[in-house]
């Protein structure tokens, strides 16, 4: 009897006691990872209002200018969208040189067609002059012949609400020759004569300012463009500045005042006006 029992008892234990295995879990399946996609590089300069390629042109302009001689203001606009934009020295007061020429210009034209002089043609040869070569003697012909501190009041009109003649330097106060202003009352001059001038007398600057000589061929002066430069070595160092405008229908305003601080004279100045100007548009 023991046996039976035995082999149903062994029997059961190895019913009871064998393991069922289970089948292994299916893997589940990991999809390959997905390629990486750079992110679009991020605008440098939204606040602008300018179109993020002309963003990166304006950061690399400011760029270079913080590895030049001295500081170097200077203000972009553009007519058409009425976007702006100024450096952290744009408001930099700064010998004017002779840049205040143009301004001069805009004033006896506004007071020929006013009718309270009459320029004569050798006026006008003069006012040439000043445009096309900067001629030093031409302003100082003019600015006696017609009243320096007539001129000086009717700056601010044309924009330059910072402009402020310098005292002690010459004999005639105020004189056009010892001026300082900043780049933003350089954009805003130039603006006033693309926008406010009457139309006879705007072409005549604007065409005045697209074929300056030699001199003045630099900074913003270029294709389809046109400058009025200034430079002159001042108590501090050389300043070399430009303003003028690029573009068809003289789109764009550039206005440039480099202080170099005597750490560079006309040559490094003129470079980087040039160059800047380069960067933005060419």
């Amino acid at each position: 009897m023991l046996r039976p029992i035995l082999v149903a008892c062994a029997l059961a234990l190895t019913a009871c006691g064998h393991a069922v295995t289970a089948e292994p879990p299916v893997a589940a399946h990991t999809p390959a990872a997905a390629p990486l996609v750079a992110a679009p590089e991020a605008c440098p300069l939204p606040d602008s209002g300018f179109q993020c390629e002309f963003q990166r042109r304006l950061e690399a302009a400011e760029d270079y200018a913080e590895t030049r001689p001295g500081t170097v203001g200077f203000v972009l606009r553009d007519r058409t969208t009425g976007a702006i934009w100024r450096n952290g020295h744009a408001n930099d007061l700064t010998w004017t040189a002779s840049t205040i020429k143009l301004a001069m210009v805009v004033n006896l034209l506004e007071r020929h067609r006013s009718g309270k002089i009459e320029l004569s043609g050798d006026d006008r040869t003069l006012m040439s002059a000043m445009l096309h070569t900067s001629d030093d003697d031409a302003a100082d012909t003019l600015w006696k012949r017609y009243g320096g501190t007539t001129f000086n009041t009717a700056f601010a009109r044309y924009g330059m609400t910072g402009l402020v003649a310098q005292k002690g330097y010459s004999t005639a106060f105020p004189y056009w020759g010892f001026e300082k202003c900043t780049a933003n009352d350089l954009d805003r001059l130039i603006n006033y004569v693309l926008d406010a001038v009457p139309a006879e007398d705007r072409a005549y600057v604007v065409e005045q300012m697209r074929e300056v000589g030699p001199p003045q061929q630099w900074g913003v002066w270029g294709p389809d463009s046109g400058a009025k430069n200034g430079w002159s070595e001042e108590d501090g160092g050389w300043v070399v500045n430009s303003v003028g405008f690029v573009g068809q229908d003289e789109r764009y305003t550039l206005a440039i005042m480099n202080d170099l601080k005597g750490e560079g004279a006309y040559d490094e100045g003129r470079a980087t006006d040039t160059e800047i100007t380069r960067i933005l548009f060419r």
